[in-house]
């Protein structure tokens, strides 16, 4: 989740690791999904190797060939991909580099989300790591700016890593306290709640991230529409965000997990 900033497109460099004949065609055949899924070429980008839809959720090639895969659940979230976490994951371990705990708001910010999600009785916990009995573990480490991103879930499992901007550190922690559990919210499957208008929550020209076929799956019981501070999930944070679930978020949570 960017805060009203685009992503710039890097090309494979000197100043790039890993590129080369391998990771470009793995990253074409990402895009060729994720075409083929329904995303509009405009949404995808290429940055330091890996390949985004939406600006900030990270896309691997085992998720967007998932993408291609008819959907197996019937129960609809606000909006959600087509991969999600399995009932075999019941305790989710996030764990903080020393340089993410270097800067005390997002640390803050963090053990907040994580309490987020442990107070809706869902059907997996969220740890602070480094801590026993994960099922599953997320890597939270630092990226430069004041936002964020993530990936989706693939193979049963949530993404794992969330990168989340050091620039937060400027903002209040109920800020820092939202973008995680946005980023978060996308580890586990949730896209933006304004995918199909970024203009509601980011403001300028209306974009559309693409509805993606079975990838952007409306929620039974959640609202079609977004509205400014309608949801964690809007594509573009505020100075006033309280880092509170919204009612809808809430019913979209407890209708998945």
């Amino acid at each position: 989740m960017f805060k009203k900033a685009a992503v710039l497109v890097a090309s494979c460099g000197a100043m790039l690791s890993g590129c080369g004949t391998d990771l470009e065609q793995e990253n074409q055949e990402i895009v060729s999904n994720l075409v083929e899924a329904g995303f509009p070429a405009s949404d995808i980008m290429e940055a330091d190797g890996q390949v985004y839809v939406g600006r900030d959720a990270h896309v691997t090639l085992e998720a967007s060939r998932e993408m291609l895969q008819p959907a197996t659940k019937e129960t609809q979230e606000q909006y959600r991909t087509t991969n999600l976490v399995a009932s075999t994951v019941t305790k989710i371990c996030v764990n903080p580099t020393s340089g993410f705990n270097s800067y005390s708001r997002l640390s803050q910010g963090l053990d907040l989300a994580i309490q987020n999600y442990n107070q809706r009785g869902l059907s997996f916990t969220m740890a602070r790591g480094p801590t026993t009995g994960c099922s599953a573990n997320i890597t939270a480490t630092t990226m430069s700016g004041a936002g964020g991103s993530a990936g989706f879930p693939s193979g049963g499992r949530p993404y794992g890593t969330i990168n989340i901007g050091t620039g937060l550190q400027s903002y209040s922690v109920d800020v820092n306290e939202h973008v995680i559990t946005h980023e978060l919210g996308h580890a586990i499957g949730f896209r933006h709640s304004d995918y199909y208008n970024r203009a509601i929550s980011c403001g300028g020209a209306a974009s559309n991230e693409g509805t993606a076929g079975v990838g952007a799956i409306l929620i039974s019981g959640t609202p079609s529409t977004a509205t400014v501070g309608g949801s964690i999930m809007n594509s573009c944070f505020r100075s006033t965000e309280t880092g509170e679930w919204t009612s809808s978020d809430i019913t979209a949570l407890n209708a998945l997990y």
